[in-house]
């Protein structure tokens, strides 16, 4: 894949900020009276990777003014080495905007993981295309991939608008497009009409494809394997019979990718991955991985495979890399991997747990 090489910034998201609360020590939200505290988006999630590693990302947002909890989310991006460019808000008092609240039971043994949203006066939903200045963006500096996720086009009719002005300038300017379909049912609800026009036509004009079996059918009509189960690895199959037809429904992606995860419990999975690119399939057959928190792993698939499309390496690296950045991710207690190195994420890969001296 061909990227533009007079790039100021290698990976830009938009993306609408908030912090999620996690109870200690495994356990379930109603009887916790110590949670940690971290600044999370799934876009985010996904430049991590990138960000950690040395790359240049920037985040497009918007932040409440003078709140303590947008300080502490600009900080924390900071410190994850991100640029950040939005506008801020007035609060509007205590019932105008806020950042979400996102409250996650991580679960234990049988008992799965549970996340709550509390989105009520959410900045990022009031998001569009005049806050920023695109041509700037796109065309002066110049980006080399903008990623867009389902959860933010969904988000609010505002901010469905600026991922369809977000795509059309990044496709006029040469900036490729990754679009993971990231399919919410509370999201589509009574707008399942306008939020499939919008995404088909992202979707038509993305050079990168991800999603799950109920993201491929849910958000683009398609049709595809039944979803959840066990013994994913037997349906890889099907899988490929889905990202086909996505490929015949959107001729201008170039690549495709959807994770496989099989639950044994919580903290034991079966992760793997098929990708399509070229004309040739690359598969990471599931195995097993140990799993610390799940939320975010596959945000850390999706910023592994974009970090090794940015380093130019050979596409069956990419689904390899991704791989074990989101079984990175998994063994952490933020939603996104934050790899020390190059080094570390391979040697996930390749299955080796020694200790490192």
């Amino acid at each position: 894949m061909e990227l533009r090489t007079d790039a100021a910034v290698d990976l830009l998201v938009p993306t609408s900020m908030g912090v999620r609360l996690t109870p200690a020590h495994g356990q379930p939200v109603h009887c916790s009276t110590a949670f940690a505290l971290q600044a999370t988006s799934a876009e985010t999630n996904v430049a991590s990777v990138a960000a950690c590693l040395g790359l240049p990302v920037k985040v497009l947002t918007a932040f409440v003014k003078g709140s303590p909890i947008a300080r502490f989310i600009r900080d924390d991006l900071a410190g994850r080495r991100m640029q950040v460019e939005g506008p801020e808000r007035d609060p509007g008092g205590p019932w105008g905007f806020r950042h979400q609240f996102n409250i996650a039971d991580s679960g234990a043994g049988m008992r799965g993981p549970r996340v709550y949203n509390d989105r009520a006066g959410e900045v990022g939903r009031t998001l569009e295309a005049a806050d920023f200045d695109l041509e700037r963006i796109f065309g002066a500096e110049g980006v080399r991939i903008m990623h867009l996720s389902g959860l933010f086009a969904a988000l609010s009719p505002q901010t469905g608008a600026l991922c369809l002005e977000l795509a059309r300038t990044a496709k006029r300017h040469g900036t490729r497009i990754s679009f993971d379909l990231n399919h919410r049912a509370s999201f589509w609800e009574g707008r399942e009409e306008e939020l499939r026009r919008a995404f088909l036509e992202i979707a038509g004009v993305s050079d990168i494809l991800v999603g799950n079996e109920e993201d491929f059918q849910l958000c683009l009509g398609l049709e595809g394997p039944e979803a959840g189960g066990r013994e994913v690895a037997g349906k890889i199959e099907s899988f490929k019979g889905m990202i086909e037809r996505a490929r015949e429904r959107f001729p201008n992606a170039s690549v495709f990718a959807t994770t496989l995860r099989e639950v044994v419990s919580v903290s034991c999975h079966r992760w793997g991955a098929i990708l399509w690119e070229g004309g040739r399939w690359h598969v990471a057959e599931p195995r097993e991985i140990g799993v610390l928190d799940r939320i975010g792993g596959g945000d850390g698939f999706v910023g592994g495979l974009l970090y090794a499309v940015l380093r130019g390496w050979a596409p069956e690296r990419w689904v390899q890399f991704g791989w074990a950045s989101g079984a990175l991710a998994v063994t952490l207690l933020t939603d996104y991997a934050q790899p020390a190195d190059e080094d570390q994420v391979w040697s996930i890969w390749k299955g080796n747990a020694r200790v490192a001296r």
